[in-house]
């Protein structure tokens, strides 16, 4: 079965050898790129719907003839143009074709203008067609992304914008991020806004699986491989063939697995334990780890050319501390969503417990905010290990009030680390200008620095 060209723009098929280079020739020489076959078994199945071109095609051909050709085109893509080309007594069945969705119709013997012109027509419309389904497409993966992705801060927008990015590569990821900071919720997201979305996605965590299963379970054994062996194993990275492999907590992999993973990565080919056959592989791998890889391949705990090539395309998932008031739009979802499942009348914070879950260090970032929003949602105190700033008891009305909880907020962030004023700014969710004037305003000072001169 003859390969398509994704790249080609007409795909002309026709059974006379003659019209068939005729046609070619044509086409070719009008700057076009074509490809042409004898016959159309088995096309439909070999075009992808954003496959960019148009196909021409016969009506009366032994096998599969054009009417039923377009049927099967059609049943995969309903906006894929298809011209056929008919003889004199097929004019009949050319407007049936037509009322079956064919973009045009030539009636033989025609006029290469005539071809041309129907050619060009038929791309400029199919180009139109894959540009608005592209824009569909986006539109509805920003909306995905915010669905899975709550949060209004500045880094978890920024966060979004790389992901859908990231997500239209065929590139391997390394997600970087804290222990609860939902590194395999952005793994999902990679996957499913990816062309592999219909592949399958296998998780793994590598910290979980004892030294000795892990390379059995990664890349899979053949029976009498080792004592216990007793039958073939498919690996996860066979087993994830066509889709994508998420591999958590990539740290804990000892340097001889490591060695096997970049020899996977480079060659995207896996062998089985006890096999001498390499299997080729069309997956994506997604790592992700919680420290900082270049000092553990630095302290000889990581291979340094393994980091170095996972590291080509790597996102940040930043911690809660850092994302301001998304603390309190997540928690009320995660609250909302606790009392629905529960059956219990729905909870609000007070001011005091606002203070809290804005000053608190989330350490657990994600997952700790959601256990402790299902606590609040059952009635329970919230529980928050770190101590808090009491709120200042102020005189006066709201607009006193508002601006002392303000700057005991601030001066809660100012009391933890932060390297400069974006990191600072980010914490609190506020452009940086913002912030300079409401330290001024304040009278406070980050790093031992002036608001004027912090940066």
């Amino acid at each position: 079965m003859t390969a398509i060209d994704p790249s080609i723009q007409v795909l002309l098929i026709d059974d006379d050898p003659h019209l068939r280079k005729a046609l070619s020739q044509t086409l070719d020489l009008a700057g076009l790129k074509v490809q042409t076959l004898a016959e159309a078994e088995g096309v439909a199945e070999r075009l992808g719907r954003d496959w960019p071109g148009v196909v021409v095609s016969d009506i009366r051909m032994p096998g599969l003839d054009g009417l039923a050709l377009l049927a099967a085109l059609h049943a995969r893509d309903p906006e894929l143009p298809v011209l056929l080309i008919t003889g004199h007594g097929d004019v009949p069945l050319a407007v049936q074709a037509m009322r079956a969705g064919a973009y045009d119709f030539l009636e033989k013997p025609f006029a290469s203008d005539a071809l041309l012109d129907s050619v060009r027509r038929a791309l400029a419309l199919r180009a139109l067609v894959l540009e608005n389904r592209s824009l569909r497409l986006a539109l509805a993966d920003r909306q995905e992304l915010s669905g899975r992705l709550l949060g209004q801060s500045p880094a978890v927008q920024r966060l979004r914008e790389q992901i859908g990015a990231l997500a239209a590569t065929h590139a391997d990821v390394l997600i970087l991020g804290e222990t609860g900071a939902g590194k395999e919720v952005v793994a999902r997201a990679l996957h499913d806004l990816s062309s592999r979305r219909d592949g399958p996605f296998v998780a793994i965590n590598a910290g979980a699986l004892a030294e000795s299963v892990v390379e059995s379970e990664l890349f899979g054994h053949e029976a009498g491989a080792f004592t216990g062996a007793q039958k073939r194993r498919i690996g996860k990275f066979e087993y994830a063939n066509g889709g994508t492999l998420f591999l958590d907590e990539i740290e804990s992999m000892s340097l001889d697995v490591q060695v096997k993973l970049l020899r996977l990565l480079q060659e995207r080919s896996v062998e089985r334990m006890g096999s001498n056959q390499l299997i080729p592989l069309d997956i994506r791998v997604i790592a992700a780890t919680k420290e900082d890889l270049r000092l553990a391949a630095d302290q000889n705990r990581f291979r340094a050319d393994l980091y170095y090539r996972l590291n080509v395309a790597s996102l940040r998932i930043p911690p809660l501390r850092e994302r301001g008031e998304d603390a309190l739009r997540l928690f009320q979802q995660f609250a909302d969503n606790a009392s629905q499942r529960h059956g219990v009348a729905p909870r609000s914070l007070d001011s005091q417990q606002r203070a809290q879950l804005l000053t608190h260090s989330w350490p657990g970032n994600v997952r700790e905010l959601q256990n402790a929003a299902e606590r609040f949602a059952l009635g329970l105190d919230l529980a928050l290990d770190d101590a808090t700033p009491e709120l200042p008891v102020v005189s006066g009305g709201l607009s006193e009030q508002v601006e002392a909880f303000e700057r005991a907020l601030i001066a809660a962030e100012l009391t933890r680390p932060h390297s400069s004023v974006r990191s600072l700014a980010e914490a609190l969710g506020l452009p940086r200008k913002t912030l300079h004037d409401k330290l001024r305003k304040h009278g406070l000072h980050f790093g031992g620095g002036s608001a004027d001169d912090a940066d």
